[in-house]
């Protein structure tokens, strides 16, 4: 590909990942069913960007989608899910993969996820001022149950990652690059 069809198809693959990772978003912001797995799903569109462009670009529309998702959203909780987890962490994953072994990296992995989690928390308390309601129910104990919940289904979610990236390198990649010739 020569470079001004590679610059097309860069920009292009960007904006409509760009452009689908918002339009998840504002369905997450609507029903209240897939506010936590819809940042989960636009934050693995960004895989691709990674394989295809590099961590830099993926980084870009991930800055973008977090920006847009919280001037958009009426419900910030989901866009302050990607910006404090989901939207940045397929970049971190392919950064500790790359640099680390299996153990350091997974270490790193739930120190990230924790840190993370527990900063979305507050911003999503402190500064959105969002009551946690759902989790009155749990008791004192409910939102550490829900990050407990959050660090069982977290491996979940990077092996997820890892298949899809492997998914997309063997079937899906070809294709993509077909339609942008």
């Amino acid at each position: 590909m020569n470079k001004r069809k590679q610059l097309t198809f860069k920009v292009s693959l960007g904006g409509i990942i760009s452009a689908l990772s918002l339009v998840l978003m504002i369905v997450s912001g609507i029903t209240f069913s897939l506010e936590y797995a819809i940042p989960m799903i636009t934050g693995a569109l960004l895989m691709m960007l990674v394989v295809e462009f590099g961590k830099g670009f993926a980084g870009v529309i991930y800055i973008v989608v977090s920006i847009l998702s919280l001037l958009i959203l009426g419900n910030k909780e989901p866009a302050v899910m990607y910006l404090m987890f989901f939207g940045y962490y397929p970049i971190i994953k392919s950064i500790l993969e790359k640099h680390f072994k299996k153990i350091s990296c997974w270490t790193l992995k739930y120190l990230v996820f924790n840190v993370s989690m527990i900063a979305s928390y507050f911003v999503v308390t402190r500064i959105f001022m969002i009551p946690f309601d759902d989790m009155d129910s749990f008791g004192k104990f409910g939102t550490l149950l829900l990050l407990l919940a959050g660090n069982v289904i977290f491996p979940l979610y990077d092996v997820l990652l890892t298949r899809l990236v492997s998914i997309y390198i063997y079937k899906w990649q070809k294709h993509i690059k077909r339609v942008f010739k």
